[in-house]
């Protein structure tokens, strides 16, 4: 059998940064394991499977793989797969739903003064929740930095998600956020996976940006080089640590692994007093072709 793929940068503008996906259209025959070893083939941070839709009002349902685990929902997989989608289709209008397993999520599509669509924006699937505390000293474990690293002062570190949980901490400065190499021992003691996806670090930068790394080493991702899904939780702790209405963020992350991204993320508390989450950014078509499954 031979399925149709393309590869896409996401979060970027430019081709070669940002966060590469790949995403395989179709594969319907195909169960779990199978899309696990072609995600395993890609060896990408993600690898997303198009199939046909189930429900009315979707225009595909996606399943989510990173080289070592299927992922309920992921950021980077929907902004990038919201984007290539809408232009395989061809959809003139500026909205396009992705069903999985977390349940739907909605794209904003971007697009250019032409018309062509550039990347969308991606509402989280689940309102922000915080799973458990985490430890500094867990964190400092993972990261193999000393305690002093690790702040508590915007908020101490915890496990929180919208639809995918993260450890989610804040550094001291860019140079422990440098520092931090991820010990994959200590992860499975203080943060195995199923208790989160990986550890997801940010400092603040003096124009009122962050920046972020974040490390997956249990699911196969030393380091990512943007994480929608961490992004929206973190915009969603710091909205409610914060306190008001609403938060805007803008996040850099990559930087260190030489493939900058940039991720736009927005939080605001609806009407039932939840916190809704969104991420976007940019999408550039990278390459497209077959491979062979089986």
């Amino acid at each position: 059998m031979r399925l149709e793929f393309a590869t896409c940068d996401v979060f970027t503008e430019q081709r070669f940064g940002g966060n590469p996906l790949a995403v395989v259209w179709g594969g319907e025959a195909l169960d779990g394991a199978a899309m696990q070893r072609v995600a395993r083939e890609f060896n990408l941070s993600e690898t997303v499977f198009v199939l046909p839709p189930e429900a009315a009002g979707a225009a595909a349902r996606i399943r989510i793989f990173t080289p070592g685990a299927e992922l309920p929902f992921a950021g980077h997989p929907n902004v990038g797969t919201a984007a290539m989608l809408a232009r395989r289709l061809g959809l003139a209008g500026d909205g396009i739903a992705l069903d999985q397993a977390a349940g739907r999520v909605a794209a904003r599509l971007l697009r250019d003064a032409g018309g062509a669509v550039t990347g969308a924006e991606i509402e989280a699937p689940l309102p922000f929740a915080e799973m458990a505390p985490l430890a500094p000293e867990a964190v400092a474990a993972c990261l193999g930095l000393p305690v002093a690293a690790v702040r508590s002062v915007t908020h101490p570190p915890v496990i929180a998600g919208c639809g995918n949980p993260f450890g989610l901490a804040e550094l001291a400065d860019p140079a422990a956020l440098a520092a931090a190499m991820p010990d994959a021992a200590a992860f499975r003691r203080h943060l195995p996976a199923d208790a989160a996806v990986g550890l997801h670090l940010h400092v603040a930068l003096p124009d009122g940006r962050r920046r972020a790394r974040m490390f997956g080493p249990l699911v196969g991702v030393p380091e990512d080089p943007a994480t929608g899904s961490a992004t929206v939780a973190l915009a969603g702790l710091l909205l409610r640590a914060g306190g008001g209405e609403r938060l805007s963020l803008e996040i850099e992350q990559g930087i260190e692994m030489g493939r900058p991204s940039r991720l736009a993320a927005r939080a605001w508390r609806a009407g039932d007093g939840a916190i809704r989450c969104a991420v976007g950014g940019g999408v550039v078509p990278v390459s497209e072709g077959w491979i062979s499954v089986g």
